[in-house]
């Protein structure tokens, strides 16, 4: 979720908050099932003090203008360079490439659409190819189509690149999946195996394990021979697959209310497919078992965490660097999106970090790489998604905002 910020222009400002006021009752029907219950975001909240006023923030409910974006804030190494590449993209989530192009973009809780942006001659056009579908924040584009995983399925638009103005009927693909709100957002990829990789988070903040939930399964591209990858994952919002071996890497989100500075997110790998439980609901982090679930358990009998990436960082999309446009010392570095938390009183993160595996299964070291959207404890922008991109230039999805950011490289 996000924060609100005053702007440059004090109209579009007070436009946001009468807006974003109004639509903070619509946002708390996704977070709460009845009124009368409490939210699962809420389970484990303190009762008292300034923990107990924390809540998820409201999102703005238009994009913010072009020439108001925070790209002049953006802080790179040294030769690097970022661009707003798109604007007006409501909620803009997952990003995905077409073979002509085409970017595709999801989002979540405010638009409900699948955009696919095109780009002739530098000029950038944003067309709407589904919409007032169902936290759609799971795509993926293979052999021509586009592939779209709500809470509820999975559903395919074939050659679809050729037919942006007049989208063809979704084929269905799976529809066995929970539809659970809670964490059941999609991140979906289709690896170096052919087979379709799905998370289906907790059903909660924390509760007893339950079957069928955290963890990642793949399936076949017709929705068969589903299996499970990975267990003990509360959400996974981003994963990739390494380009030497083929292995699963995945962030993880971990349980909110311990404390401000507990547990820390995670970058985790995927060595034995189907065999490894990452400790959910029994210990976080690696080491920290959970003060209700983890009584008796041993936090060194679930698979460990490559890299601990921050206390309620939001650790979301990752890739590892492809591309030829970037120096040589990011080539199969690996680059993390953290969106920010929202149950911290001291925000952080809101930026793109970088981490260098060792070769082992472990990351031998991390730095920040795209920075400067955290000022006077309030977001500026956060970021979700990362792509690289044919040219090897990155681009970096901002749901805050509802914009695309290009990070470029010259010398």
């Amino acid at each position: 979720m996000r924060s609100t910020f005053p702007r440059k222009s004090s109209g579009r400002w007070q436009t946001h908050g009468v807006i974003g006021a109004a639509l903070l009752a619509l946002a708390a029907g996704a977070w709460a099932q009845k009124a009368e219950e409490e939210p699962f975001w809420a389970k484990g909240r303190p009762k008292a003090g300034v923990g107990a006023k924390l809540e998820p923030v409201p999102a703005f409910p238009i994009p913010t203008a072009a020439d108001q974006l925070p790209v002049a804030r953006i802080k790179l190494p040294p030769g690097f360079k970022a661009e707003v590449w798109a604007s007006g993209i409501l909620d803009a989530r997952g990003l995905r490439e077409g073979d002509k192009g085409t970017v595709f973009v999801s989002s979540l809780f405010v638009a409900g659409k699948i955009y696919a942006v095109t780009d002739q001659g530098g000029k950038r056009t944003v067309k709407t190819i589904a919409e007032k579908l169902f936290l759609p924040n799971g795509i993926e584009f293979h052999k021509g189509s586009l592939y779209v995983a709500t809470p509820k399925d999975i559903t395919r638009y074939d050659d679809i690149e050729a037919r942006l103005d007049s989208p063809p009927k979704p084929v269905m693909v799976y529809d066995k999946l929970p539809g659970e709100v809670p964490h059941g957002w999609k991140y979906i990829r289709v690896g170096p195996d052919n087979k379709l990789y799905v998370p289906i988070g907790a059903p909660c903040n924390i509760c007893e394990e339950r079957d069928g939930f955290a963890k990642i399964v793949r399936m076949n591209l017709d929705g068969s021979g589903v299996e499970n990858v990975a267990l003990g994952v509360r959400n996974t919002v981003g994963f990739d697959f390494d380009p030497k071996d083929g292995s699963l890497w995945f962030t993880n989100n971990g349980r909110d209310w311990l404390s401000e500075d507990l547990p820390n997110d995670t970058l985790n790998r995927v060595s034995q497919p189907g065999k490894q439980h990452f400790g959910y609901p029994f210990c976080h982090q690696g080491d920290f078992a959970d003060p209700e679930f983890g009584w008796g358990k041993d936090c060194n009998a679930f698979a460990k965490p490559a890299l601990l990436t921050g206390p309620h960082a939001g650790t979301l999309g990752m890739r590892f660097y492809t591309g030829k446009q970037f120096p040589a010392k990011y080539q199969g570095a690996i680059f993390i999106a953290r969106h920010g938390p929202w149950n911290r009183t001291q925000k952080y993160a809101a930026d793109v970090i970088v981490a260098w595996p060792d070769g082992k299964g472990g990351i031998e070291k991390w730095e920040p790489f795209m920075t400067g959207l955290v000022e006077n404890n309030a977001y500026l922008g956060r970021p979700v998604d990362v792509m690289v991109m044919k040219d090897g230039s990155m681009l970096v999805s901002d749901d805050h905002n509802g914009a695309i950011y290009r990070i470029s490289y010259k010398p």
